[in-house]
């Protein structure tokens, strides 16, 4: 348990707490109310995030017996739930959740650092975390990788 929140506190909490504050602290941030629009999509966005990034840590915590941390990887290759669709559904979720702080808070420096989060993370994953799931789970991997989009779901999945 102790290296799940570890993992957590270090990686989700920093891109999502600690990285926006200081954006906003160092951009001398002025709060102007959007469009209640904004708000209401700003907090779907916000809802559904959450549910999926709690979701896949969930299941790396049950499944995989492990972490989203690569010092505290999985021991089983997750293959469920929304990692069915997508192969980064956790991600995802993150971006959801930065996208609707950039939304709810008004704030175009937050939704550029989701630009750069996003790109921070398909460079990641070619160059690195792809070559160590291949390492460790082998064909299952490879398989899988053929089978399910890196980040846009299929509605429908291949067999």
């Amino acid at each position: 348990m102790k290296e799940w929140v570890k993992a957590i506190l270090i990686l989700p909490f920093n891109v999502l707490v600690s990285i926006p504050f200081c954006i906003l602290y160092f951009s001398n941030f002025k709060y102007i109310a959007p469009a209640i629009l904004q708000i209401i999509f700003g907090f779907i966005l916000l809802l559904c995030g959450l549910f999926l990034a709690i979701w896949t840590m969930v299941l790396f915590h049950k499944i995989g017996k492990g972490t989203l941390a690569p010092w505290a990887a999985t021991k089983h290759l997750v293959v469920d739930g929304p990692f069915k669709y997508s192969r980064n559904p956790m991600i995802t979720g993150i971006l959801f959740i930065l996208i609707a702080e950039a939304l709810i808070l008004n704030d175009i420096n937050i939704f550029y650092w989701a630009c750069v989060f996003f790109l921070i993370n398909c460079i990641y994953f070619k160059l690195f975390e792809e070559k160590q799931l291949v390492n460790n789970f082998g064909d299952e991997y490879i398989e899988y990788r053929k089978k399910v989009p890196m980040w846009f779901p299929r509605i429908i999945r291949k067999r």
